[in-house]
């Protein structure tokens, strides 16, 4: 019996070989702190190509400097940078492989020298700094540099962009009333709070015409942030400005305690997807190929987005294979041991 993990999946005008997914998880490697890419991010997302995952989201890259987590944070933020990221999606084609990458600014979060960013003049934490509250200009500017991000994304040979709008990064923290207690057209309602993201969107989509994503935080879990309902309302609209789906993720928007458990997040992305009408990635604590199959076999999700387990095992698709009783292609260089 065929197994849905490792069927093709077509989004748009691309075709992923299998639904697995190496979800963005930061590598915090650009030593010399331009945002450039490194040796390290060309062994690390390649080998997972070797490994036969059919599609690699690159880690969150900054689309302005001062949206960078840290001064070692990968960077899209100018033209100097296109030139590594083009070679990492040559790459990765190579080897059969599709390639996305997460545009981020870490709002609040972030912690470069500087003023720091976020929707209200709100701290992530006691520990952290105070950020400066976004003047409207500031906004537009910052959409403009998701624009220009998205533009370099397509020059390097991208076949996905995905936004992110989770983790209480800048555009999570818009959108959860935690962290959004603007009073203006951008805070209040959840369709004030909706409107950055909804105005990135657009403007990533006048230089992007590829498949979208957005990884969202489905639940806040703390009384009066975003809670499943609001994120089906939030993946309503995208799926209207033509998002093509949705990383369900979880949690990041304030200190809070998570109890987490083997997929304790595809519940996110099975209503999501059922209520909201759009394709969705579940991601969080998928650990087997068994796993990976009964989501899929039972329309939970689209596409399973892996993270902690891939860094562990490059070759976790050809162990799902194997779990799966699936035969899949290897690299002919590796043909006497797969």
């Amino acid at each position: 019996m065929a197994k849905k993990l490792f069927s093709n999946y077509m989004v748009k005008n691309v075709t992923l070989k299998n639904r697995i997914v190496m979800s963005p998880v930061c590598m915090y490697s650009c030593v010399k702190e331009d945002g450039k890419v490194m040796d390290w991010h060309l062994t690390h997302y390649t080998s997972r190509a070797v490994g036969q995952v059919g599609l690699i989201i690159v880690e969150a890259t900054a689309i302005d400097p001062q949206g960078r987590r840290t001064l070692y944070h990968l960077g899209i933020w100018n033209d100097e940078q296109i030139e590594g990221l083009k070679q990492l999606t040559e790459m990765t084609h190579q080897h059969g492989s599709k390639i996305g990458i997460q545009l981020v600014h870490a709002g609040r979060k972030s912690e470069v020298e500087g003023n720091i960013f976020a929707p209200s003049a709100i701290p992530f934490s006691a520990e952290m700094r105070t950020p400066q509250a976004m003047s409207l200009d500031q906004i537009k500017e910052t959409t403009q540099a998701f624009k220009e991000g998205a533009r370099r994304a397509k020059i390097a040979g991208f076949d996905v962009i995905e936004i992110h709008g989770a983790h209480g990064y800048l555009i999570s923290s818009f959108l959860s009333p935690l962290a959004n207690q603007r009073t203006d057209e951008y805070g209040g309602s959840r369709e004030n709070r909706y409107r950055f993201l909804s105005e990135v969107i657009e403007a990533v989509k006048q230089e992007w015409d590829g498949p979208l994503f957005v990884r969202i935080s489905a639940n806040d879990y703390v009384p009066g942030g975003n809670t499943l309902n609001d994120s089906i309302y939030f993946a309503k609209k995208m799926k209207e400005q033509g998002v093509d789906l949705v990383d369900c993720s979880s949690g990041g928007v304030v200190p809070t305690s998570i109890d987490a458990y083997p997929g304790y997040q595809v519940k996110y992305a099975d209503q999501i997807r059922n209520e909201g009408n759009i394709a969705t990635g579940a991601v969080g604590l998928i650990v087997n190929g068994l796993q990976a199959e009964e989501i899929l076999k039972n329309e939970r999700a689209d596409l399973i987005f892996i993270g902690r387990e891939l860094l562990r095992d490059p070759y976790w698709a050809r162990t799902a294979a194997k779990q799966l009783r699936v035969e899949i292609e290897s690299p002919v260089q590796y043909n006497r041991a797969w």
